[in-house]
């Protein structure tokens, strides 16, 4: 039994963090609080195993680093989640006995699917906003709320008070959300899982104009102290919109408890029509005076609850299986289906991964297959109905064949997880025809062109495919040799044509480290692309590097130094960047950059935790990677020390003191850096 806990207790702290912190969770909410439940039943047979850090006995924590935290005046405590009718009565039944039969009415709204949000407001205008946090204090993101249009800045109403907190969800649109994940997907960067996370990872973003960009929306459901002015949460919802809040209309106010399943299974059904993502509905007593009789326990209120919807699962015919190139050459086999309605949208293709997991389900075409999305962007297939195959149906064969150039596919090789000295085959096929498959080549001139590398405004996805079916551009050295009176067509592009010219002659005062990004060079990351830029000085001698001065490289192992071989090999790669130095592109650290480097940090892997005073983040990890240092998000043995700012996370001062790692303060940090030599 003590074990499970110690087991449980890991995969939930991982599993919180992922959601929180990361945005990126691995498991359902279903799944999540099962464990929970799990570890609840296991601690209380076991009382000897009591700890205050348990995941028990806490909530979840969305703190982030570089943002200032203020506390919550109220804790914001979550609600006990329930998944069936059972669980709905037994909590109607409790507060019928917590009253003592006293009547009582239940209000019944909409569970949106955000990140919660706490609004003080003072003489009625927006004063701070707070994420939820660790429930005590949050995230101050005022800047990036006042961007969205949603919030009110100044009330407007009777009886508004001096000073008071509202509380409510931050939402990303379907319609947002799809649009931002297609620029992502577009530029091969990872997508966000659900709108939920999707909208935690802009409004935690640094800048302000991103929040505004991306267009979140918000819905306010708690108005704090509304018991001086209201006598139930009804009327405070009310009373909120008359001031200028958004609050839903997906509310009712149930006296039984069979009104109260008829309204969950309305928005069962009518919640699939909305334009923004929900996971269930939440049933609080409506009285203020019955909500004080019934009190909390530790972590919730006895007069509320959440009942989660299940995710979504369809029924859908598999009708064929096509193939995607990427930039890479990675091929991705992707289900064509019947359509059918799943979470606010319509689907019909969904992910198949690789040939593995075709095998896995044993996939034929015409088979009915159960889709789920339960606010995943990309549908994922769950399971076959076999009694439902037909007889004629043929197994899904993984294609041997590049769908678009038909270049003979291979197996890719990736490292060892247990050495990077080692390769091994993987499951995944991609083309190597990399010099004329159409659309690696478009892929290459969308990074090339991308925000992160050349940043060559007017030059989207779009316009990429029109150039090159038009046949300008067959390569990103094609891009430098455009006139305007080839972008300007019937001569009604004047302005955007002269704006594209421009952006590509300003690209090249890019730096070199990014134009070594830019260049796409299989494994090479903007991260990697710095440390082989700082390095090597310039992109001769990266490639007249052999493998054992690229593997001698912090960072760089056999399959990356192989990489880098094979793409320098190749006579066409290195026509292109033959071209791009004539073009006057940057191919060697500025003088500036190399004056300023050296080597005072060298050998040295430095954790930055905390909100910092004299400089931001970074321009702190500039300064390490300018000085010979190496950033790392994690602390472990190897750590050399911490710079720590305000507001360190709890969790790395546990371990930097469990591991010995030493924490210099700012002040210090830059007296070292000036003392160094």
């Amino acid at each position: 039994m003590q074990n499970e806990i110690l087991s449980l207790r890991k995969q939930l702290n991982e599993h919180n963090y992922n959601y929180y912190v990361k945005n990126m969770p691995t498991i359902s909410d279903r799944e999540f609080d099962e464990m929970m439940h799990r570890l609840q039943e296991l601690e209380a047979q076991c009382p000897e195993m009591c700890d205050p850090n348990s995941p028990t006995q806490r909530v979840g924590s969305d703190l982030q680093e570089g943002f200032a935290q203020r506390e919550h005046k109220y804790p914001m405590l979550s609600l006990a989640n329930t998944y069936n009718f059972q669980d709905v009565s037994d909590f109607y039944d409790s507060v019928s006995k917590g009253l003592n039969g006293e009547p009582f009415e239940i209000c019944a709204e909409m569970k949106y699917d955000g990140l919660s949000i706490s609004l003080t407001y003072i003489d009625g205008k927006l004063a701070y906003a707070v994420t939820r946090g660790d429930g005590v204090r949050g995230d101050d993101v005022t800047q990036n709320v006042r961007t969205i249009r949603s919030i009110p800045l100044q009330l407007n109403g009777e009886n508004i008070p001096k000073e008071f907190e509202i509380r409510g969800e931050i939402l990303m649109p379907w319609d947002s959300f799809e649009r931002l994940n297609k620029e992502r997907e577009e530029q091969e960067e990872q997508l966000f899982a659900n709108p939920r996370n999707a909208a935690s990872g802009t409004l935690k973003s640094k800048d302000p104009k991103v929040v505004s960009d991306r267009k979140l929306d918000a819905y306010l459901y708690f108005l704090l102290e509304a018991d001086a002015t209201c006598n139930n949460h009804y009327e405070s919802l009310q009373l909120a919109a008359d001031w200028g809040f958004k609050v839903s209309s997906g509310i009712r106010l149930c006296k039984t408890k069979e009104e109260v399943f008829d309204f969950i299974n309305y928005w069962d059904e009518e919640r699939k029509k909305l334009p923004v993502a929900t996971d269930g509905i939440v049933l609080k007593v409506n009285s203020f005076r019955q909500q004080k009789n019934l009190g909390y326990t530790a972590k919730s209120p006895r007069w509320a609850i959440a009942y989660k919807f299940k995710a979504e699962r369809a029924c859908t015919r598999l009708n064929s299986v096509s193939y995607q190139v990427g930039r890479t050459g990675a091929v991705t086999p992707v289900a064509n289906m019947d359509a059918v309605l799943l979470s606010g949208t319509t689907v019909r293709r969904a992910t198949l991964n690789n040939e593995d997991f075709i095998r896995q389900f044993d996939l034929h075409i015409g088979d009915y297959v159960y889709v789920e999305k339960g606010g995943e962007i990309i549908p994922k297939i769950v399971g076959v109905d076999i009694d439902q195959r037909p007889i004629i149906a043929q197994p899904v064969e993984f294609i041997k064949r590049c769908p678009e150039c038909g270049a003979e596919l291979v197996k890719m090789v990736v490292a060892n997880k247990s050495s990077n000295q080692q390769t091994v085959e993987s499951s995944n096929y991609y083309c190597p025809n990399s010099s004329s498959c159409p659309p690696q080549i478009k892929g290459r001139i969308e990074h090339f062109v991308s925000r992160k590398a050349m940043n060559i405004m007017g030059l989207g996805s779009e316009i990429v495919e029109h150039y090159y079916n038009s046949g300008l551009i067959r390569n990103c050295a094609d891009l430098y040799e455009l006139r305007i009176e080839q972008l300007n067509g019937d001569g009604s592009k004047q302005k955007s044509a002269q704006n594209v010219i421009n952006a590509i002659e300003e690209s090249k005062q890019v730096p070199f480290e990014r134009v070594l990004f830019a260049l796409g060079i299989p494994q090479i990351g903007e991260t990697t692309a710095k440390i082989l830029a700082r390095k090597f000085g310039s992109l001769d001698n990266l490639i007249a590097a052999d493998i054992q001065t690229l593997t001698d490289v912090d960072g760089v192992g056999q399959v990356l130094a192989e990489c880098i071989i094979r793409y320098f090999a190749d006579a066409q790669n290195m026509e292109i960047i033959e071209r791009l130095r004539g073009y006057g592109l940057q191919f060697e650290i500025s003088e500036e950059q190399q004056a300023a480097q050296t080597t005072k940090l060298a050998g040295n892997s430095i954790v930055i935790s905390g909100v910092f005073e004299h400089h931001s983040r970074d321009e702190y990890k500039a300064m390490i990677e300018q000085n010979g240092g190496k950033n790392v998000g994690s602390i472990s043995k190897k750590t050399s020390f911490i710079l720590a700012g305000s507001n360190m996370g709890p969790s790395k001062l546990e371990k930097a003191q469990k591991l010995g790692v030493k924490i210099i303060s700012e002040d210090e940090f830059l007296a070292m850096l000036d003392s160094l030599q």
